[in-house]
């Protein structure tokens, strides 16, 4: 437009100067035919004519030169035209894909959603059967926790009997372990005497040892006094043996009865 607008000021400046060009040529022959006094003044209208002239191919240039502007502007604005149309159809087509595509997610999103509330749905029983199940395993653990109480109270129980009777059994045990000690002290200061009592019978010769009997009677009497007293402890070192194994029997059958499973 601003070419067209240029091209139009010049064509009118040249019908101007064409206008101009026309009325000096009349006044050239109006002044030539007037005298000849303006022979000069002819030849300043000529020699500005001739730059008019100039000027006016020199416009004619220019006005081609915009023509080739504008021309080349015209081959310039259909191109971007195709571009922008092609742009266009490309764009359609993607709307339509996009479209289509768009189309397919909401069919998709709606069975997803279809899906979501079956899964609803079915999650929701689950809770509710769930805490029916939590509920009833509380029940169950308060009662089992009762129970593990009472259990506790008597396994707490069973070893304060336990460590009353181990101490029971301790006590017992030194005393039988005292006993047992004097016991072996008395027999083996029994086995000496019986030892030195043998040894001086044999010092005395087969003799006096036949006739211990009748000769010294308090002798013999002494003698057997002596051994059936050895006897006698050795008899009661083995009870006691017997009744500490016994005693340590029953000790230890609690403790493995506690230790065996309910």
């Amino acid at each position: 437009m601003e070419l067209r607008m240029r091209e139009e000021q010049l064509i009118s400046r040249i019908h101007q100067q064409q206008a101009l060009v026309d009325l000096l040529q009349q006044r050239v022959v109006l002044l030539a035919e007037a005298s000849s006094r303006d022979a000069e003044l002819l030849r300043q209208v000529g020699s500005e004519l001739l730059c008019l002239q100039c000027s006016e191919v020199k416009l004619e240039g220019l006005v081609e030169e915009l023509h080739s502007e504008a021309h080349h502007r015209v081959v310039v604005a259909e191109r971007f035209q195709a571009e922008l149309h092609a742009e266009a159809q490309r764009r359609a087509a993607l709307t339509d894909s996009l479209q289509a595509e768009l189309r397919s997610h909401t069919v998709e999103l709606e069975e997803l959603q279809d899906t979501n509330r079956t899964l609803t749905e079915k999650l929701e029983s689950l809770r509710s059967a769930h805490q029916k199940e939590v509920r009833e395993l509380q029940q169950e653990n308060e009662g089992s926790l009762r129970k593990l109480q009472a259990t506790a109270e008597q396994f707490e129980w069973l070893c304060q009997q336990q460590r009353y009777w181990m101490c029971c059994v301790k006590r017992f045990k030194d005393c039988l372990m005292e006993e047992r000690d004097a016991l072996l002290r008395q027999v083996i200061m029994l086995k000496k005497k019986a030892q030195k009592l043998k040894k001086s019978l044999d010092d005395d010769g087969p003799t006096q040892s036949v006739l211990c009997p009748l000769q010294d009677s308090s002798c013999c009497d002494g003698s057997i006094t002596l051994w059936d007293a050895v006897a006698d402890l050795e008899s009661q070192m083995e009870k006691s043996n017997m009744l500490y194994a016994e005693l340590f029997n029953q000790a230890g059958s609690p403790i493995n009865r506690y230790q065996k499973p309910p």
